[in-house]
C-alpha cells in the first residue's frame, strides 16, 4: 500500500515536471507554494521552466525509488522502512538546495 502511495506521489512530481518543460506560457513557474514568483529575466523564462521541470522529474523518479523498500519488507515494522523515511527527508532538503543555489541563482534577475 505504501509503495503505491510513493509511486502516485512520484508520478505527480514527474507530471508536474513534464508540464513545466512542455509549457508554452511565458511566465516563470514558482517553486514555493505561497511565495512570490521569482523575478526571472524575460529571455531566460523558458530555460528556467525547463530546468525546474527537470528538477521535478528527477525528484519524482528518486521518490519512486525510495518506495521500493516497502515492496521488500514482509513485516509491518521492517527496518528497511527507515530508508524511505530518511531518504524522503534528505531528498526534499537536496531538492530545496538545488533549486535555491543552482536554478534560482542562475536565472534570477540581477
Amino acid at each position: 500500500m505504501f509503495f503505491i502511495i510513493f509511486v502516485l506521489l512520484g508520478m505527480f512530481f514527474i507530471g508536474e515536471g513534464i508540464y513545466c518543460i512542455k509549457s508554452k506560457k511565458e511566465v516563470a513557474f514558482g517553486f514555493w507554494t505561497n511565495g512570490k514568483k521569482p523575478q526571472i529575466e524575460e529571455k531566460n523564462i523558458k530555460a528556467y521552466n525547463k530546468a525546474l521541470g527537470k528538477l521535478w522529474c528527477v525528484f519524482g523518479f528518486f521518490f519512486i525509488l525510495l518506495g521500493t523498500p516497502f515492496l521488500l519488507g514482509e513485516e509491518q515494522n521492517s527496518p528497511l522502512f527507515i530508508i524511505s523515511t530518511i531518504g524522503s527527508i534528505l531528498g526534499v532538503i537536496i531538492l530545496i538546495a538545488v533549486y535555491t543555489i543552482k536554478i534560482e541563482g542562475k536565472y534570477r534577475k540581477k
